[in-house]
């Protein structure tokens, strides 16, 4: 048994050999000539921080601390490459994998990794091939958000096409499979308790995303979504080839908005199912610039719900005090329609319809959240004879406010010092409305 003995021996000393090796064989020397190689071809400096070999557990190259970009628009920890030895002598090279551990994408990479994927365009026969790329921790960077960190796991063939791309997050929030269809990608995402990485933090219990995306754009053809109470159904297409294009429709249906809202829009709040059919649009440069130039239309309703902040029956039933009148409007029904461009909205067909109040007019909101508009209120209330009241809407989304029109107000105080309150109140006023609509028309006239 001492051939045993001697053999185990012998063979421990040699994976010792093996495993100091890298640590007498400095490679650093070879890292000015990869960068100028790199640079040349992604027309974009590259630096890297230190580049070794090793032979346990199999044979691999290691390049650590890698930044492309003069501010760094991508950054990677550490690039594993594993090559299938006996190929090493063939006239093509296959690496068995890259292992990209700690990636980072800023913002700006994204309008660079197209050009630098032209400047690897080669008809020549390739002479490496790689079958398997392992990104883990991967973390886009996208603003002031982050989407990440996440793993992806790609398949490529023996043409060096991607055969089968799967990502997923750390949490297991999402995961995604992209698979080749001819000339394009199929698109299979899934998530649940997942949030936008990408403007408001809208939280989706469930979303389901299929769809094809080709070199110049995305198609999503099926997008499903429960989410506060409700589901989205709809499409959606993004086109990068000349700047971004972004066109999509949805069917919305029961969302409640008391969460929703103030996502989507800060400061604003109202309560109640939302049902909508928006259509929206965007045209810009770049991807970063899209949330300014998107543009929305849709019929809208919601159904048993609070608009706080303000009291529309107290406002219109208190039309002789020039206070403001703050608190919430109950209703059974508020409709109408929005249209949003450039951060701007327009409510325009407003009805709102809840037991003793009736209500009409048109809102806007500016993007510096300001409140304007006109709107007419008809209150059903004991002393009071029922008539359309006008109330002028003002003040912010934060403080927002309902005055009576001028000759409302001066309508009503005559009309009480006449017949009194009451019937002259409500008869002043109305004479008082009249009257200054009637003067209103004849001066757009001149």
């Amino acid at each position: 048994m001492k051939w045993l003995k001697r053999s185990a021996i012998a063979f421990g000393i040699l994976l010792a050999i093996l495993a100091a090796l890298p640590f007498f064989i400095s490679l650093n020397d070879y890292i000015p000539a990869i960068e100028r190689e790199a640079s040349a071809r992604l027309k974009e400096p590259v630096m890297i921080r230190s580049l070794r070999a090793a032979v346990l557990p199999v044979p691999h190259l290691t390049v650590a601390g890698i930044a492309v970009g003069k501010t760094g628009d991508v950054k990677v920890g550490s690039v594993t490459v594993t090559p299938d030895l006996f190929s090493l002598l063939a006239s093509v090279k296959i690496i068995r994998s890259i292992e990209v551990d700690g990636l980072v994408l800023a913002e700006k990479a994204f309008d660079k990794i197209p050009v630098w994927a032209k400047s690897d365009d080669s008809k020549e026969p390739a002479r490496v091939r790689i079958r398997n790329i392992r990104l883990d921790g991967a973390v886009v960077h996208l603003g002031k958000t982050s989407f990440g960190p996440f793993d992806a796991r790609i398949r490529i063939s023996d043409g060096g096409e991607p055969q089968e791309a799967y990502i997923s997050t750390r949490d297991g929030a999402l995961t995604a499979t992209v698979r080749p269809d001819q000339r394009n990608y199929r698109i299979d995402a899934n998530a649940k308790s997942w949030k936008l990485p990408v403007g408001p933090p809208v939280l989706f219990d469930e979303l389901s995303v299929k769809g094809v995306t080709t070199p110049n754009s995305a198609t999503l053809n099926e997008i499903s979504a429960r989410l506060y109470g409700g589901t989205i159904k709809g499409t959606a297409a993004l086109r990068w080839q000349k700047g971004m294009q972004l066109t999509g429709r949805f069917d919305v249906h029961q969302v409640e908005l008391k969460e929703l809202v103030p996502l989507l829009s800060p400061g604003n709040r109202v309560s109640g199912r939302l049902n909508a059919k928006p259509v929206l649009s965007a045209t810009a440069a770049s991807a970063a610039q899209l949330a300014d130039a998107l543009r929305l239309e849709t019929p809208f309703s919601v159904h048993h719900g609070v608009l706080y902040g303000v009291d529309i029956q107290k406002a219109a039933t208190s039309f002789i005090s020039k206070e403001p009148t703050r608190g919430e409007t109950r209703f059974d029904e508020l409709s109408g329609h929005l249209a949003m461009a450039r951060r701007a909205y327009r409510f325009t067909q407003l009805r709102i319809a809840s037991g003793a109040l009736a209500a009409s007019g048109n809102v806007s909101i500016s993007p510096a959240k300001e409140l304007s508009g006109r709107i007419n209120a008809k209150v059903k209330a004991a002393g009071i004879a029922s008539a359309s009241m006008p109330l002028n809407v003002t003040g912010t989304v934060h403080n927002p406010l309902l005055l009576p029109t001028g000759g409302t107000v001066a309508g009503a105080a005559v009309g009480t010092a006449i017949l009194g309150p009451g019937v002259g109140t409500s008869l002043g006023a109305k004479v008082g409305e009249w009257t200054e609509g009637l003067f209103g028309k004849k001066e757009q006239k001149r």
